[in-house]
């Protein structure tokens, strides 16, 4: 979990953005790269294969405060959606902090969302996680695009435990901070609980 810099008084956590192939991970990371000062994040990294990408960057949310004289520093990362990825996918969990799962409102992806979703589960269960006990939202992101589902359909199908969700179209940023702040918030609140029930 939660990684303690000393030296820099750092905690440091890692969201990790899940979902299935071409569903906006990747556009997420990049508008809130694109969007967030110069001097509260780190440098970009894309690490590509064939025909998929994982990004990751890290940046310092003033805003949120600090813990017990900490501040803390997030790090964003993408999973490869592809299918055959899936060791990749469980590597980038590890140690995760809290998840948005990403997903693609068009009609003829609803499938593809559920297959990721139980995928993202069984992972998660693999290193010991719960999704239902970790910091988690989910973004029903390219609502911009013809033939998308209805919000409450999607809702019923992969927001069984009412998480906060939101609409989003990440080509244009509706909702991608909305989505980073309330997980980011989420991973803060967690945090804050255990530091403090293990300095009692």
């Amino acid at each position: 979990m939660s990684f303690i810099n000393y030296s820099s008084r750092e905690i440091n956590c890692k969201i990790v953005y899940y979902g299935p192939g071409l569903c906006g991970k990747t556009t997420n990371l990049k508008y809130i790269f694109g969007n967030t000062a110069p001097d509260a994040k780190g440098k970009m990294i894309s690490l590509a294969t064939e025909t998929d990408r994982t990004l990751f960057f890290d940046f310092l949310p003033l805003s949120l405060g600090e813990i017990q004289g900490f501040k803390t520093r997030f790090h964003l990362y993408t999973v490869p959606g592809q299918v055959f990825y899936n060791a990749s996918r469980k590597l980038i969990l590890k140690g995760v902090d809290g998840v948005v799962y990403v997903a693609d409102s068009q009609i003829d992806r609803m499938e593809a969302n559920i297959e990721s979703l139980d995928n993202l589960r069984e992972n998660l269960a693999d290193q010991g996680y719960d999704l239902d006990r970790i910091p988690y939202v989910v973004q029903y992101n390219k609502r911009d695009l013809p033939d998308i589902a209805p919000v409450d359909e999607m809702r019923a199908l992969l927001n069984l435990n009412g998480v906060p969700d939101f609409e989003a179209e990440a080509t244009t940023g509706r909702g991608v901070f909305a989505t980073l702040k309330a997980i980011a918030k989420l991973v803060f609140m967690e945090l804050k609980r255990s530091r403090t029930s293990s300095s009692t």
